[in-house]
């Protein structure tokens, strides 16, 4: 399971970041995407992690995506596709309460 998760993660990062969103600075750009508000997490971090998310001792929410001025815009929360959608909201809802 943690294989596929990690494989999941890997194509989300890609194509968010061939959508424009950022996990570090470039340039005068700054990161807008955050696995976890007010932690920074530095690429090395990332590449310690390498496929396996399961071995992160931290809870993450899945992405944050933050608008121009760096406020929070959207949580995305990655699900396998067999989840259903209401299912989804309902476990989103029960990690922001946290």
């Amino acid at each position: 399971m943690p294989d596929k998760e990690a494989t999941a993660r890997i194509k989300i990062n890609k194509l968010l970041e061939a959508a424009g969103w950022r996990f570090f600075a470039d340039g005068t750009a700054p990161a807008n995407i955050r696995l976890e508000p007010g932690v920074t997490i530095t690429s090395t971090d990332l590449d310690a992690l390498g496929a396996n998310f399961e071995k992160s001792t931290k809870g993450f929410v899945d992405f944050l995506l933050l608008d121009a001025n760096g406020f929070p815009l959207l949580v995305l929360e990655a699900k396998a596709r067999r989840c259903r959608p209401r299912d989804a909201v309902a476990s989103a809802g029960r990690r922001s309460s946290r």
